[in-house]
């Protein structure tokens, strides 16, 4: 199961930075601090940090 799965469970994670969010605000926060990007996008009901899925960092 990969992080982000496992966080939008509700399950604990075990290092890293959190990717969904209850909030746009947290979201936009996150994507300022941990994604060096702007802005922030829905993903289902939570929010994902970046004014795109595409512009996230690849790992």
């Amino acid at each position: 199961m990969s992080p982000t799965s496992a966080l939008a469970q509700g399950k604990p994670h075990t290092g890293g930075v959190q990717a969904l969010y209850a909030t746009q605000a947290e979201a936009e926060k996150a994507a300022k601090e941990h994604f060096h990007c702007t802005g922030a996008h829905r993903m289902g009901n939570q929010w994902m940090p970046c004014s795109k899925h595409t512009n996230q960092p690849k790992h």
